[in-house]
């Protein structure tokens, strides 16, 4: 029997979706398959409405080798997993003549824990465990969380938090779930014969393609110690996330209240004298916490240096002391063992990490406004250490061993994809040697025609923006854009403060059109409302550059207050800056303005989420227009229409406004 062909194959996966092939999709497989077949690397950019995930799923299943998809959201993930992936498998079934398995995976702490459950959760103020489900009052909210988990403990077959509905709060699912680190391990756990965990694991092994997140992705690559399957072929969707998920997991972190809550659990196994050596190297630590440190610790302080020390020998004897300690009176004793011994490991890392200085390290002090009471008052201090760069992480780990796919409707920036590249610990494309991933980069476009779609307008003429200056020509704009657009607005900001600013003073001058603010209601509730009734605003902050799929007349004006660089105190960017800036490097333009252009392309990207779509992006900040970084930036962009005029924005908007209201009435005529 001949091998079904590419088209042939991407053609019925298109009609059992219900969709419409389109030729960046039909580019976009030929250049996964290309890289497939041939073990190299591939970055494709590929603009809303294309259909990329049949662009890399249909080459991926006719290759025949095991695939990864890693994707950073969860809404993807279940796309794939609940839709895509089973009309894919259906539709290709017959060309193949075989049956592609697929699986989802996720970490440990995101599966039910049935030791957890069953014999209860480790508590901090007495010896042994305790039944979570007497001790929360069966009012409270946390009480029926737990209840209602129990009963779902009883029906689910994956354990999966994210597939009990209605969710619950982290407090409650941290009473039946357990990290990597506090989990007994299938063999000497009672129920590790139906841990779901580990279900999950083993259907992983026995699929073609493994669909998980960029966070267990990043823990695979960092860990030495494989969590994810052995594969041939790696696809990296949504992978303009992947640097800032992976720096997270590469980030450590002590608290006073971590580091207490270590001593308590220690306490427990440890012996008197290791466990009052820890007491006292905690208190130190946390005498330093209350002072007020600088941001970044280029070099960190004596006697910071010393309290870390003194933490990091406590912990190690503290180890040493619960591996050799074995008390009976302990109930479970072996469960309460990991969970101390998770606590106390943690910390031992980050301050040895911290102590031993790596060049490659950055640290730094945080302090928030203490939230909670009195009782709490140290929990919005922190310490804090992450990598200057993942990039040669990445390349290490990522670009290794089996062929690599990142794709992303954001990857091509200033023009090229070198900027990304670079990230991601690739040479500029094709520069050649031996230890040099090679790699291409394909920009398969978009189904909609930008330019009759969209405008991008710069407000030239505002003042330029100053750090948490007043910008009241700013909110006389946005006043002005919102009316002449009938509401129907995203606003973006770039900080929170700004965006809780602009709320209040609107929601006084055009109260006629609500204003919905980010924080307000969960990020779900606040869209749902948004997309329900088109003369409501959405204000917000960096979620909302990236989380927004409102298609339609609900959002038509996309406002961004100012390019959205980081901020220069910003430890860990402003670190990275001067890195390039001494290498001899354009420190601004490779961490700065290569941030800000992605999340402006990610922001300008809610416009157009469907071919009828029309509206405005608007850009209140001159720079764009006036810098000489604005052309890197706009050309990051989709290719809307460019504009500084004011008044035609207004009668472009007011023309939009009117065809979506007449649009609204005929429709609310034809229900009557």
């Amino acid at each position: 029997m001949t091998k079904p062909s590419l088209p042939e194959l991407l053609h019925a996966a298109v009609t059992a979706v219900g969709g419409t092939e389109r030729p960046g999709q039909v580019a976009m497989a030929e250049a996964v398959e290309e890289a497939i077949d041939g073990g190299s690397h591939l970055l494709v950019q590929a603009g809303t409405g294309t259909g990329k995930s049949l662009g890399y799923l249909v080459p991926a299943l006719a290759h025949g080798e095991r695939v990864v998809v890693a994707t950073a959201t969860l809404a993807l993930q279940r796309q794939l997993v609940e839709r895509d992936l089973p009309r894919t498998v259906d539709a290709l079934h017959p060309q193949l003549r075989r049956r592609p398995e697929f699986a989802m995976l996720k970490g440990r702490s995101n599966y039910l824990c049935l030791h957890r459950l069953h014999e209860g959760a480790p508590q901090d103020e007495e010896e042994g465990l305790f039944d979570q489900f007497e001790a929360a009052a069966p009012t409270s909210k946390l009480g029926q969380d737990l209840l209602r988990m129990r009963d779902w403990a009883d029906e689910t077959e994956t354990g999966d938090r994210d597939n009990l509905t209605p969710g619950v709060s982290d407090r409650a699912w941290s009473q039946v779930s357990v990290s990597s680190r506090e989990c007994l391990g299938a063999t000497k756990c009672a129920y590790g014969a139906e841990c779901f965990a580990e279900m999950a694991r083993e259907r992983a092994k026995l699929s073609d393609v493994v669909v998980t997140n960029h966070a267990l992705l990043a823990i695979d690559a960092i860990e030495g110690a494989p969590v994810l399957p052995q594969h041939e072929v790696l696809i990296v969707d949504e992978a303009h996330e992947l640097v800032s998920r992976v720096t997270g997991v590469a980030t450590g972190e002590l608290t006073p209240g971590q580091v207490n809550r270590a001593v308590r659990r220690a306490a427990k196994l440890a012996n008197e004298k290791a466990a009052d050596q820890l007491q006292t190297a905690a208190e130190g630590f946390e005498r330093l916490m209350e002072l007020a440190l600088p941001g970044r610790l280029e070099e960190i302080p004596e006697d910071l240096g010393y309290a870390l020390m003194a933490l990091r020998d406590a912990c190690r004897t503290v180890i040493s002391a619960i591996g050799a300690t074995r008390d009976k009176s302990v109930q479970d004793e072996d469960a309460v063992r990991k969970q101390a011994l998770a606590s106390v490991e943690a910390v031992h890392d980050v301050a040895e990490r911290i102590t031993n200085g790596s060049e490659w390290d950055v640290v730094w002090y945080e302090r928030h406004e203490p939230r909670g009471g009195a009782a709490y008052r140290h929990s919005g201090a922190s310490l804090r250490v992450a990598p200057m760069s993942v990039a040669g992480l990445l390349r290490e780990k990522l670009f290794t061993d089996r062929s690599v796919v990142l794709t992303s409707a954001t990857l091509k920036l200033g023009g090229d994809f070198n900027g990304v590249g670079a990230s991601l610990g690739l040479a500029p494309e094709g520069t050649e040697g031996d230890d040099v991933p090679q790699w291409k980069g394909v920009d398969v476009g978009s189904p909609f025609d930008y330019r009759k779609q969209g405008i991008l307008y710069v407000a030239k003429h505002l003042a330029r923006p100053a750090r948490d200056g007043d910008r009241g020509d700013m909110l006389d704009e946005l006043t002005e854009l919102i009316q002449a657009a009938g509401g129907r607005t995203l606003g973006l900001f770039s900080s929170m403060r700004a965006a809780q600013l602009a709320a209040e003073e609107l929601r006084s001058r055009i109260p006629e059109y609500p204003i919905l603010l980010q924080g307000e209601e969960t990020l779900g509730e606040l869209i749902k409302n948004f997309a329900a009734d088109p003369a409501t605003c959405l204000f917000g902050t960096l979620s909302l550059w990236q989380g927004v799929d409102v298609p339609g007349p609900s959002c038509q004006l996309v406002v961004m207050d100012k390019i959205p660089f980081p901020r220069p105190d910003d430890p860990l960017m402003s670190a990275r800056q001067k890195a390039v800036e001494e290498a001899g490097g354009n420190g601004f333009m490779a961490v700065a303005a290569t941030h800000a252009a992605l999340l402006m392309a990610q922001g300008a990207g809610r416009l157009v989420r469907a071919s009828g779509d029309r509206g405005v992006v608007a850009v209140l900040d001159q720079r764009l227009a006036t810098a000489r970084y604005g052309s890197y930036l706009k050309a990051s962009l989709p290719d809307f229409w460019f504009t500084t005029d004011r008044n035609q924005v207004r009668r472009s908007l007011a023309a939009i406004d009117a065809k979506a209201c007449e649009a609204e009435g005929s429709q609310e005529t034809e229900g009557a």
